[in-house]
């Protein structure tokens, strides 16, 4: 693939596929099969079905950056497999920790075959990430899975503050933000710069993907936070107001929490409250959210982050064709809609 073939998401999913399949042979039966099925490739009896499963913007962007560095986009594949099976690895995970039975309209691995069998699973391919950058043909093969490596401890760190904010009434959206930098941008900063550590590529041109893949993996959470109180259903995979039913302090909730606003003090006494909240309950907290400041706030931040990351870019000297590339998953990312 020259680097004048970009790869949409669609291309480079179907670029990646092939080698995340090769890489899940490496596993025990039963890891494979339950990774397959979280994976979208297969149903729960593990008969194949065809539907597609997330976005792959961390592959696709594995792949850009390769191209980014003046390689072929296939120099970033080991480094788009590792990634996708980190962010796998982290979704098993988090479907237990958040007691979530559904995940993209199926049953969560840990609802179907329990809370163990999801640990392990998520641990497999946590190792097989490292297995393939390891195997890469490539001397910065080490540099890269040491990269990797720093991102999935921000992303754990990012999960510890996530879990600890849930037993506290004073965060801040400092602190949110913190937490949103390790729980998800960390690891698109690392899927913007991996395939270019692996093509070799100086250190500014790594610094300056690193640079908008985590702003860009902010300006994701932002967007995923709106999704999780206004995204329909037939989007997200999950019922619409789902953070709020689950009094979850996500970032606009958090904002508008701290506002000073009579909207923000109300929707705090609320968040702290007991009880399983009505669909009348839910829609006033998202009332209150919008009150306080706190959508126009994400958006706004949301907007903000891209046009840092979109900033970082334009420096580089990239090929004209990986930069609108770079830019076009970053709209695709901050343009769902909620």
């Amino acid at each position: 693939m020259s680097v004048l073939t970009l790869p949409s998401l669609t291309e480079s999913r179907a670029t990646v596929l092939p080698a995340m399949r090769e890489a899940l042979d490496r596993l025990d039966p039963t890891s494979r099969a339950l990774a397959s099925y979280h994976l979208g490739w297969t149903d729960a009896e593990g008969r194949p079905r065809e539907a597609p499963g997330g976005k792959a913007v961390r592959p696709a962007l594995a792949l850009l950056s390769a191209q980014a560095a003046g390689a072929p986009a296939l120099v970033g594949v080991p480094g788009a497999v590792a990634v996708e099976l980190v962010h796998n690895f982290s979704l098993l995970h988090d479907d237990l920790m958040d007691g979530d039975v559904e995940r993209r309209h199926r049953p969560t691995v840990w609802a179907l075959w329990g809370p163990a069998s999801a640990i392990l699973t998520g641990d497999a391919l946590l190792t097989l990430a490292t297995q393939v950058l390891l195997d890469a043909e490539t001397p910065q093969a080490a540099a890269a899975t040491r990269l990797l490596a720093e991102a999935t401890q921000e992303l754990m760190r990012g999960q510890v503050e996530d879990l600890a904010f849930e037993r506290r009434d004073d965060v801040t959206a400092a602190e949110c933000v913190a937490m949103a930098g390790g729980k998800t941008a960390a690891l698109l900063r690392a899927s913007a710069a991996i395939g270019a550590v692996l093509a070799g590529a100086p250190s500014p041109v790594v610094e300056g993907l690193s640079v908008f893949g985590w702003e860009l993996g902010l300006a994701f959470q932002f967007v995923d936070d709106l999704l999780g109180i206004w995204g329909e259903s037939s989007q997200t995979g999950k019922p619409v107001l789902n953070d709020l039913r689950s009094r979850k302090k996500s970032l606009p909730v958090t904002f508008a929490m701290r506002s000073g606003t009579a909207a923000g003090e109300e929707l705090a006494r609320w968040i702290s409250a007991d009880g399983e909240p009505t669909e009348a309950d839910l829609r006033h907290a998202a009332d209150l959210v919008v009150a306080a400041g706190g959508r126009d706030w994400a958006v706004s931040e949301a907007q903000r982050r891209m046009a840092v990351g979109e900033q970082a870019l334009g420096g580089l000297g990239l090929a004209p064709p990986v930069h609108e590339a770079l830019c076009a998953l970053g709209r695709f990312v901050i343009g769902r809609e909620f």
